[in-house]
C-alpha cells in the first residue's frame, strides 16, 4: 500500500492523479446528489411525528457527518505533514479546510432551521450543537493560522498542529448525545443492527451521504491541484503543462 501511495508524495504525480479523478468524482457527486435529494424530498414518505419538516435531514445529516469526515481527513494529512515532512500533505490540509468549514456551516444552518419548529428556538446551547460550532471554529482557526505568518512554511506547520489537536473534538461531537442530557436526537443511520429509521427514508439518506462524500473528494482534488500549481509554478513541468492548455 505504501509503495502505491509513495509516488503521490511527488507534486507532479499527485497533480495528474487528481486531474484524472476530479471529473469522475464530480459527475458521480452530481448524479447521486440529484438522486438522493429527489428521492428523499419528493418520494420518501412523510414522518408521522415531524411531518414534512424532517426532510431537511437529507441535507443536514450528510453535511454534519461529512463535516467530521473532512476534519478527520484534514487531520490525517496534517499528521503526515508534521511527521514525514511531505509538502503535498500540507497543501492537502489547506485544500480540505475551507470545504469542511462550509459543510459545518451548512450543518449548523440546517440544524437551526429544523430546530425552530421542533424546539421552538433557532439555537440552544446543546452539547451536539456547541461541539459542532467548535468544529467550525477549528476549521476557521486552521485557515487563519496559515495566513497569520509571513513565512508560509511556519504557517502551514502551525495550522497542521492545530488540525491534529482538534481531533479530540470529533468523539465529543459523536458521543455528546450519549454523554450529556441533550435535546439532539441520537444515532439513526449508524444503528444497522436495530435501525431507528424506516428503509424508505434510510436509502435516500445513504445516497445523499454518498453524494456529499464524492463532492468532498472532488472539491478537495480540485483545490489541491490549484495549490500544487501555485506552489510549483517555477517548475518546468508546470510551465510545460500550462503551455499545453
Amino acid at each position: 500500500m505504501f509503495k502505491w501511495l509513495d509516488p503521490l508524495a511527488k507534486p507532479e504525480t499527485l497533480f495528474h492523479f487528481c486531474g484524472k479523478l476530479t471529473p469522475w468524482l464530480m459527475a458521480l457527486a452530481i448524479f447521486t446528489m440529484l438522486l438522493g435529494n429527489i428521492w428523499g424530498l419528493a418520494f420518501a414518505p412523510t414522518d408521522y411525528q415531524q411531518g414534512d419538516s424532517y426532510r431537511i435531514i437529507f441535507i443536514h445529516v450528510p453535511s454534519a457527518i461529512m463535516s467530521m469526515g473532512a476534519y478527520m481527513a484534514m487531520a490525517i494529512a496534517a499528521f503526515t505533514a508534521l511527521v514525514w515532512q511531505i509538502k503535498t500533505a500540507q497543501w492537502a490540509v489547506l485544500a480540505i479546510a475551507p470545504i469542511g468549514a462550509v459543510y459545518t456551516a451548512i450543518a449548523l444552518l440546517t440544524g437551526m432551521i429544523w430546530g425552530k419548529p421542533m424546539w421552538g428556538a433557532w439555537w440552544v446551547w446543546d452539547a451536539r450543537l456547541t461541539s459542532q460550532l467548535i468544529l467550525l471554529f477549528l476549521y476557521l482557526g486552521v485557515i487563519a493560522l496559515h495566513g497569520a505568518f509571513s513565512d508560509r512554511q511556519t504557517g502551514a506547520k502551525v495550522a497542521s498542529l492545530l488540525a491534529v489537536i482538534g481531533v479530540i473534538n470529533l468523539p465529543i461531537i459523536h458521543f455528546s448525545v450519549e454523554w450529556w442530557n441533550t435535546l439532539h436526537q441520537g444515532a439513526t443511520i449508524t444503528k444497522f443492527g436495530k435501525p431507528s429509521i424506516d428503509p424508505s427514508m434510510l436509502w435516500p439518506l445513504l445516497v445523499s451521504l454518498l453524494s456529499y462524500k464524492l463532492l468532498l473528494a472532488a472539491l478537495a482534488c480540485y483545490r489541491l491541484r490549484t495549490a500544487i500549481l501555485e506552489n510549483e509554478q517555477h517548475r518546468p513541468w508546470v510551465k510545460q503543462w500550462v503551455s499545453k492548455q
